[in-house]
């Protein structure tokens, strides 16, 4: 399959596996998930055919692993970033001591007045490592890379999930908690590992 190919399926997973199921037919069951036989025949009514095998290689060679199967590949989900409500069955999972968040140079203010929120999605995003954050952050411009003191939030009752891919979730970040990284390109953080 050409990267292009393998691009265009997943934000078409995308749209319809954390946005907008109805608008092809689907109803995510209790966890995002969705049987793959009715996605493969949702997405060939509506125009866009997906052959499994290309659902296969969508899920092992997506670069942020955002979808899943389960283990007999009947059923399919995306790991995180819903905006549609469903029930992602996420267990509380104690995080590493910290954690990060890449933003872009114009929402700093805001995040720094108010906090991260989850706006439309079920979780604020974050991330493990320093170059994680980064590359999120990059996306809609100059990234700002925020280090969250997870260990203090948890101590004070906050709840954390780790999705499949290992994305960390949590409902929200007070201000309190935050801390701009500066040059965060700069500074070279080892990796964590859970």
């Amino acid at each position: 399959m050409t990267p292009n190919r393998l691009t265009q399926i997943g934000k078409y997973l995308s749209k319809h596996l954390r946005h907008q199921p109805e608008r092809i037919g689907l109803t995510l069951e209790m966890g995002g998930w969705v049987e793959v036989h009715q996605l493969l025949h949702a997405c060939r009514n509506h125009q866009f055919p997906i052959a499994f095998i290309e659902l296969e290689e969508v899920v092992n060679n997506n670069d942020k692993k955002r979808f899943s199967f389960n283990e007999t590949q009947t059923k399919i989900r995306a790991n995180q970033g819903h905006s549609y409500p469903v029930d992602l069955q996420l267990e509380p999972i104690e995080p590493p001591p910290i954690l990060y968040h890449g933003t872009h140079k114009k929402a700093i203010q805001s995040i720094l007045k108010n906090g991260l929120l989850k706006q439309s999605r079920h979780h604020v995003h974050l991330s493990l490592d320093l170059p994680t954050a980064i590359q999120v952050g990059q996306r809609r411009g100059k990234p700002v890379v925020l280090e969250i003191a997870t260990q203090t939030m948890c101590d004070r009752g906050y709840c954390f999930y780790r999705s499949d891919n290992g994305v960390w979730l949590v409902e929200s970040v007070p201000p309190e908690y935050l801390k701009i990284i500066p040059n965060p390109r700069k500074d070279k953080p080892k990796l964590m590992t859970v």
